[in-house]
């Protein structure tokens, strides 16, 4: 679960960068082709997150499928471990692409790039919890609720712990994901959620490419 939640964000974030970045004079050279700019970083993107998508599902796939998963009561875990993992792909792939579309300095785009990545697996989750011992004497189940869902890397280690029904270790929190996230309804708003992650990224990168001045 770590791997998916913590490398595979990080991979995806320095990929996409360093692909932005390594193909720039081929893409120099596309723009001068009556190609409309959109399409081609948009297609950029796709391609690099498809790319690490199915790198995922071929990597985390064929061990499970040696030991037999899809004839094991784990299968749905483990396609929402899958899920979970492609949808971190296309969002930390487009975070990058933006932040190459948006700094030419490739030390400042590589930083900001790992800076955004340690943001969300590290920091978030340390001033979350100072937020939550602050304030523990008030009622913060909703707002834990809340904060949760602006990082995509919680969002989805929330899913999982809640997919292999372990969510009692998180306790009374625990208890109001599960009564939260528990349900479809609350399922299909979280995946809602990813999947806003990935087109807030996306339209910015779509905005950016149309306004840069190459």
């Amino acid at each position: 679960m770590n791997i998916i939640l913590v490398l595979v964000p990080l991979i995806a974030t320095m990929f996409g960068v360093m692909y932005y970045y390594n193909s720039r004079e081929f893409t120099e050279l596309l723009l001068a082709q009556p190609i409309r700019r959109t399409d081609i970083f948009l297609g950029q993107f796709l391609g690099v997150a498809f790319s690490l998508s199915l790198s995922l599902l071929i990597g985390v796939g064929l061990p499970f499928l040696w030991y037999g998963i899809f004839t094991s009561i784990a299968i749905f875990n483990f396609l929402t471990l899958i899920v979970v993992g492609v949808f971190l792909s296309f969002i930390f792939s487009a975070i990058a692409f933006f932040i190459a579309l948006k700094n030419e300095n490739r030390i400042k785009g590589f930083g900001l790039a790992i800076l955004t990545w340690l943001f969300f697996a590290v920091v978030y989750d340390g001033l979350f919890l100072l937020l939550l011992a602050m304030f523990s004497d008030y009622p913060l189940e909703n707002f834990a609720i809340g904060a949760s869902m602006f990082n995509p890397i919680d969002l989805s280690r929330i899913l999982i712990l809640l997919k292999l029904d372990i969510s009692a270790l998180m306790g009374y929190t625990g208890a109001v994901f599960n009564q939260f996230l528990g349900n479809y309804v609350g399922l299909l708003t979280a995946f809602a959620l990813l999947i806003t992650w990935i087109i807030i990224p996306t339209f910015a990168i779509k905005v950016v490419a149309a306004k840069k001045d190459f």
